[in-house]
């Protein structure tokens, strides 16, 4: 492990990233992968895979990177289907009612009770 470590300190000081940093710093503070200048796009005059070694070399050098783009935020939104969710919701709803319905059988048979002796009264008292 100790002779890839070597290796890789070996590759970086080969590689004079210093040098090639304050060369293309101008370019890299336009952007990660291009610019717009006078309503067109403009990739970087670096390549992608140049700009990646040249990160690659700084960050193993222990110095700092400052021109990654900004990270978005982490997404909140669930995954999986709607349909699988709504379900879900729809079945705990259902057992929170099932748990009432005692009450609402009751407060219905009460209902209808009342209902029928108006009406029993209403009959009684226009005949």
């Amino acid at each position: 492990m100790a002779g890839k470590a070597a290796e890789v300190a070996k590759a970086v000081s080969n590689y004079p990233w210093r040098e090639k940093l304050a060369k293309h710093k101008s370019e890299l503070a336009k952007g990660v992968w291009g610019y717009w200048e006078l309503g067109a796009w403009k990739p970087l005059a670096l390549s992608a895979r140049y700009r990646a070694r040249l990160r690659r070399d700084v960050l193993l050098a222990g110095e700092d990177w400052p021109y990654d783009p900004p990270r978005g935020e982490m997404r909140d939104r669930r995954k999986g289907h709607k349909v699988d969710r709504i379900a879900a919701e729809k079945r705990a709803h259902t057992a929170e009612l099932m748990k009432k319905m005692p009450e609402m059988l009751l407060d219905y048979k009460k209902r209808r009770w009342e209902k029928r002796m108006k009406e029993e009264e209403k009959n009684a008292s226009s005949s």
